[in-house]
């Protein structure tokens, strides 16, 4: 074949390079409207969660809770605390259930979820959180009241941390009369992040530009991998957890939230050790089939190390929100373990 003369790759080049030229230019004001596409609006039922809740500051930062009072004749309280990287309203579909049997049913927004306000820069950790909930219960004036808690996923850990704290007697701690976790990655060694947060919580200077470009499309995919196969969330389901973080631009402090699974590593002999050397009442609902903490490896490590916890396994399909995949196993497994004490 002859080779193609000097010239005509100039001018093919310079083509080429025009055309890119072109395309860049018409990307750029493209790519800025799209970064600055307003959050979703939210939906008939967001608009209800929120109505039905209020707000307390915590140094300077509003703090969406909701209080519910519910069963007459009993003065029990349980206190949710959500997981990563959704909100309280993941405990929708229990709620009711949990105000016919507890007099109280409380829940809040963490700092950077939710409702509640997303400040950036702020140095997002595990122990603000456990401050944040001890301010939310002095708010209500419960303080002196023994109060059940009910987590799930990065809510375990905030947990632990209430826990630690109840154990060793500190000042403004909350009285801790029970705790159960859910599909929370309580040991870090059995723990397995998605790829996404993973690039996240350490990509330095390249994360912040990932958040921005992150979208619904990429959202549900990623959320839908830890939900099991049968108990998908419907679209609009989805669209509640994605407008809900968009809310105050959440997705612009993700990686910054995001932190906490390098803190469970740092501080895991504080964590697991709280829940090792507690006499409080634990239990564990697990979901098997989720990938983050996947079964059998997480469940025998559970049970070896707090072999004074009782369990309870969801059905094999059930995976890393068994609090929206199955909500009446997740109720009846926790008011078991509630009316077994």
């Amino acid at each position: 074949m002859g080779q193609i003369p000097a010239d005509r790759c100039l001018a093919l080049f310079c083509r080429m390079k025009e055309w890119w030229v072109q395309v860049g230019l018409l990307s750029v004001p493209l790519l800025a409207v799209y970064l600055h596409i307003p959050p979703p609006k939210l939906s008939p039922a967001l608009l209800s969660w929120r109505s039905s809740g209020g707000y307390f500051t915590y140094k300077g930062q509003n703090i969406f809770y909701r209080d519910s009072t519910g069963a007459v004749g009993s003065s029990d309280i349980v206190l949710l605390l959500h997981g990563f990287p959704t909100s309280s309203y993941d405990w929708y579909k229990v709620w009711e259930g949990l105000t016919q049997r507890f007099h109280r049913v409380i829940a809040l927004d963490f700092v950077g979820f939710g409702f509640s306000d997303k400040p950036r820069p702020h140095r997002y950790s595990i122990f603000e959180q456990a401050s944040i909930v001890e301010g939310l219960v002095h708010h209500l004036g419960l303080r002196h009241q023994r109060i059940n808690l009910l987590s799930h996923d990065y809510g375990d850990t905030v947990a632990q941390e209430l826990l630690h704290r109840y154990e060793h007697n500190k000042t403004g701690s909350i009285l801790i009369n029970s705790l159960c976790l859910s599909n929370g990655g309580i040991f870090p060694e059995t723990h397995y992040p998605r790829f996404i947060q993973k690039i996240l919580k350490d990509g330095g200077l390249l994360s912040p530009v990932i958040t921005r470009l992150m979208n619904f499309f990429l959202f549900s995919r990623g959320l839908g991998a830890v939900f099991g196969p049968y108990t998908q969330p419907s679209q609009a389901e989805y669209w509640d957890m994605w407008t809900v973080v968009r809310t105050n631009d959440g997705n612009l402090v993700v990686d910054s939230i995001l932190q906490y699974i390098n803190q469970r590593k740092k501080h895991r002999d504080r964590w697991v050790g709280a829940l090792m050397s507690t006499s409080v009442p634990l239990h564990l609902i697990y979901g098997p089939l989720d990938p983050v903490n996947p079964h059998p490896e997480f469940l025998q490590l559970y049970k070896k190390v707090l072999p004074m916890s009782t369990v309870s396994v969801l059905d094999d399909h059930i995976s890393h929100y068994p609090q929206l995949e199955d909500p009446t196993g997740f109720l009846n497994a926790y008011l078991n373990f509630i009316n077994s004490f």
